[in-house]
């Protein structure tokens, strides 16, 4: 029974860090995305609530029923034509991108605060992350069960701190608060579509190593809501400290501060671990659709990955980003829907 419940755990844990990057919990994403439509924008998190609880059945009963090893096999089974060929290309592209733009931001995170040298930051995380990675999936599931339970800590005591503290945390004060942008709803769906194609990419090897499908449909339900109450909460915080939060990179960087340096110091510490976290996901992902692809092994997929990404890290990412992830939003809201239709006509 235990194991069992542990089991259930460490999905969910696994779950909630792959979708929360260094974007969600330094608040940026939940910025861009949700606070800045008003109070719809609550609305906007359970709608993706729900979408990440089906769609997250759907891929991994698909991935069960075939058999599938990686997030390629899923495009090619749901999108075998040239559509599928370039969601799959792109998806290859904004996860290795993505890796890279971390390990530059891990450099620059060490680099701003701490007055080290970038390098510092970007070997000490490849070595990191190198060390978790060749651990496999067994990897995959320690990092985020340590810290996805961290992030949640830090993040109800920065909530519960500020309730203490100020007055104005009403929903009717909420409900008065300028709406800087409007179609709350379609930035909502962008949104998680773009986070349940990037999720598969774990989804599916985790559903080939544990053909529990009631397990990993219940790890992934409780993750779904443990993301929705903790985005919920990012967003009130966020909401209640317009227009300032708009200066800041990190946004929750700008409510911690009113609480010390000590609260600021564990913020900081999180946001480089869900960087950490996502780096090793990232390249996990694009490892097993190596391996399956071109049959290079896992851990010399790993290496030849994160070989790619260190160099890349030091180029300019500005027209890439441009592209990259406006296209990746699209493609992904097509795919979410393919799965969908697939998954209805079968």
């Amino acid at each position: 029974m235990f194991k069992n419940l542990k089991l259930v755990f460490q999905i969910a844990a696994v779950f909630i860090g792959t979708i929360v990057g260094a974007g969600l919990a330094s608040g940026q994403e939940i910025t861009q995305f949700f606070s800045t439509y008003g109070y719809k924008s609550f609305i906007g998190i359970f709608v993706c609530c729900i979408i990440y609880i089906l769609s997250g059945y759907i891929i991994v009963d698909l991935s069960i029923k075939y058999r599938l090893n990686s997030y390629n096999e899923l495009i090619q089974l749901v999108s075998p034509g040239f559509l599928g060929k370039v969601t799959d290309f792109i998806t290859t592209l904004f996860l290795i991108s993505g890796s890279a733009i971390i390990l530059a931001g891990s450099g620059a995170l060490i680099h701003q605060y701490f007055n080290l040298n970038k390098w510092v930051g970007i070997i000490f995380m490849s070595i990191m992350a190198m060390f978790v990675l060749l651990k496999d999936t067994k990897g995959l599931i320690q990092i985020n069960s340590m810290i996805v339970p961290s992030l949640t800590i830090i993040i109800i005591t920065l909530f519960i701190l500020y309730i203490f503290f100020n007055d104005n945390t009403s929903l009717s004060y909420v409900k008065t608060l300028t709406t800087h942008k409007k179609n709350w709803f379609f930035s909502s769906l962008l949104y998680c579509s773009f986070n349940v194609l990037s999720a598969s990419g774990v989804m599916v090897p985790l559903a080939k190593e544990i053909p529990k499908k009631r397990y990993m449909f219940t790890g992934i339900t409780l993750g779904a809501i443990c993301l929705t109450v903790l985005s919920l909460i990012i967003n009130l915080l966020l909401m209640l400290n317009m227009p300032y939060i708009f200066e800041y990179e990190i946004p929750l960087l700008y409510v911690a501060n009113r609480f010390g340096k000590v609260l600021q110091f564990l913020l900081l510490t999180i946001i480089w671990f869900e960087m950490f976290s996502t780096e090793v996901s990232d390249i996990y992902s694009v490892s097993k659709t190596l391996e399956q692809t071109f049959k290079i092994s896992y851990k010399k997929g790993c290496f030849l990955v994160m070989c790619i990404a260190i160099p890349l890290s030091q180029i300019g990412f500005v027209k890439l980003i441009t592209f990259l992830y406006p296209a990746f939003g699209l493609i992904s809201l097509i795919f979410l829907i393919q799965c969908c239709v697939f998954y209805l006509k079968k």
